[in-house]
């Protein structure tokens, strides 16, 4: 069952002088663009459907950690020997990373997770916009 996309006046006749030895050329330089784009949108989305998740559960992992420290703290009683070690290990998680000119935290770490998430979304809606109407 064809599309109404697919069967368009212009794709079942040739308008006069725009063929070229019985070659569409019109045609083959729109197919070839929206292949181009069609290619472009699903490799934004499959890099972004891979990434995504996990830079998502590695901010959250990271927010977390110093509650979950935190809890383990009160939970380990009066030795004041494995209190100081625990209060070592939660000093040492640093609140932001400096990669280069790029400053992670772990809030902006979800937020990049989940603006990766939609741009996935989108890549796959335009990729199915462009694969309609080639």
């Amino acid at each position: 069952m064809d599309s109404h996309f697919s069967n368009q006046q212009q794709d079942r006749m040739p308008v006069s002088g725009t063929t070229m030895g019985g070659v569409n050329v019109p045609r083959i330089v729109r197919v070839a663009v929206w292949s181009v784009f069609y290619f472009l949108f699903y490799l934004v989305q499959q890099v972004s459907e891979l990434v995504a998740p996990l830079v998502l559960i590695l901010g959250i992992g990271w927010s977390a950690l110093p509650h979950v420290i935190g809890i383990v703290n009160g939970a380990a009683g009066n030795d004041p020997q494995t209190r100081d070690m625990i209060a070592h290990v939660a000093h040492s998680i640093p609140d932001h990373l400096e990669v280069g000119s790029h400053l992670l935290t772990p809030s902006s770490l979800v937020f990049d997770g989940l603006l990766l998430m939609a741009a996935a979304a989108l890549c796959a809606t335009l990729s199915t916009i462009a694969a309609r109407t080639m």
